[in-house]
């Protein structure tokens, strides 16, 4: 076995794996006082979100301005939480086994995604037709942008509940056969017959790699479409090759912020410091400082080529999104994205601590909500676009009621939408924790135990 490293020994190395499996499932069964008084909060907040929705279909999609922070949210929903489930998928890639803890809560961002696919559903009808107009389907005008990007975002969305499902069987099956859960006969039909055969576990992990490769496709393919077809294009003389990158580059960055975060949660007040330690923040937060630095490095990569070259329609650009205004949600995506969580990660002993990498992560969370609204209500906000360049821009459009009506309500629908997910299927991956249990064991050194970690490999 070859060594990796050496940690202190964490608690659940002194439970059985039959221990950890009862544990983990009867978490997953019992829903406590507190569980139940923030899923209500949520559903009545989410009920605003729709209500504010529904108002706004009965208006009509005749003015195209009005939807603006829909739109907004939508894209800061792809950028998170379906951005989120690439961290389970990346560290899986580079068996990473530091990252079998939190697997399930990166997975479990997959549900979501079906939310955001309903939010998405009203900007087909207010999203103009590419005749005419300068977008991504020269090619094929029409309604092409509607239909492929419907398809895209339809496509991601099974791959990704598809991941989640096959990545849960085994976990499934132990609900099945448990003794100490609830309903377990509900888990029958699901488990597909699972026994945990050699031949079971192969198609299982082919599965889960080919699943988890083909959502990353189609997640970087999502982000080119959307950042093109509900921004960039909509906005007459930005012209930006660099820009699908950038939107792709946020969701990763979004993304492990928007884990950690939830890891934080769930080791402070879910009662799982047992399972979640520092090691998972530790890891976490040496990507995301890079991430922070590859934000800063595209968006001046796309920034400078704006700025050097003065064409009266690229200055005009650069005043609308950055320099004039919407300059007040510039300033707090750059500072939020770059300079704030990088100057707090850069001190290794911050980076140690599950406080430390939150804070920045959580900084990055709004930043990225800033950069959302940045990107999607400007784009909403013209009236023609024909133009081969923005001759006036129009003035900065401010949140309504039902603008945060909406946003607050699908933020909250989202949660809600995770948390009751997680009374469907554990939230943590039994099967990897036992199994990263396996590739360990104690050591005595000096005056304490130390874990050591091998790969099978």
């Amino acid at each position: 076995m070859h060594e990796l490293h050496h940690l202190p020994m964490p608690a659940v190395i002194d439970l059985t794996q039959k221990e950890v499996a009862e544990d983990i499932i009867r978490r997953q069964s019992e829903a406590g006082p507190k569980f139940k008084k923030i899923t209500s909060l949520l559903a009545v907040l989410f009920a605003v979100g729709i209500v504010s929705i529904v108002m706004r279909i009965a208006d009509g999609f005749g003015d195209r301005n009005t939807w603006g922070y829909h739109a907004a949210i939508f894209g800061y929903m792809l950028i998170t939480a379906q951005s989120a489930v690439l961290v389970s998928i990346g560290l899986r890639m580079v068996k990473a086994h530091w990252r079998r803890p939190l697997a399930r809560v990166s997975e479990l961002f997959a549900i979501v995604g079906v939310l955001n696919f309903i939010i998405y559903i009203p900007l087909l009808w207010v999203l103009p037709s590419s005749e005419g107009r300068l977008s991504l389907w020269f090619d094929f005008p029409g309604n092409s942008p509607h239909i492929w990007d419907t398809v895209t975002m339809f496509t991601l969305v099974i791959t990704g509940l598809a991941l989640l499902y096959f990545a849960a069987i085994p976990d499934i099956a132990a609900m099945r056969d448990s003794e100490t859960g609830t309903n377990n006969g509900r888990y029958k039909r699901f488990a597909m017959g699972w026994k945990g055969t050699d031949r079971q576990w192969t198609l299982l992990n082919a599965g889960i790699g080919v699943l988890g490769g083909f959502y990353f496709l189609m997640l970087i393919f999502a982000h080119t479409m959307i950042s093109v077809d509900f921004s960039m294009s909509l906005i007459p003389g930005w012209k930006d090759a660099i820009f699908p990158t950038f939107h792709a580059l946020s969701g990763i960055q979004s993304g492990i912020a928007t884990v950690i975060v939830t890891l934080f949660i769930l080791r402070r007040y879910g009662g799982l410091s047992t399972y979640i330690e520092i090691d998972q923040f530790w890891g976490l937060s040496k990507i995301l400082i890079a991430t922070c630095l590859l934000w800063f490095y595209f968006w001046w990569s796309s920034f400078f080529t704006y700025w050097y070259g003065r064409t009266p329609a690229e200055q005009a650009v650069l005043n609308y999104l950055m320099v004039d205004t919407y300059r007040p949600l510039f300033m707090l995506t750059w500072v939020m994205c770059f300079p704030a969580p990088f100057l707090i990660l850069i001190w290794n002993a911050v980076r140690k601590t599950d406080w430390g990498p939150t804070l920045a992560a959580s900084i990055i969370l709004i930043g990225q909500l800033c950069n959302a609204m940045r990107l999607y209500v400007p784009a909403f906000s013209i009236e023609d676009v024909s133009l081969h360049s923005l001759k006036v821009a129009p003035p900065a459009t401010m949140p309504g009621l039902l603008d945060i009506a909406t946003i607050v309500g699908m933020l909250a629908g989202a949660v809600l939408v995770y948390m009751l997910a997680t009374r469907l299927i554990p939230i943590l991956s039994i099967w990897e924790i036992k199994e990263g249990m396996l590739l360990q064991r104690k050591r005595k050194f000096l005056k304490t135990e130390l874990r050591s970690l091998g790969k099978p490999e």
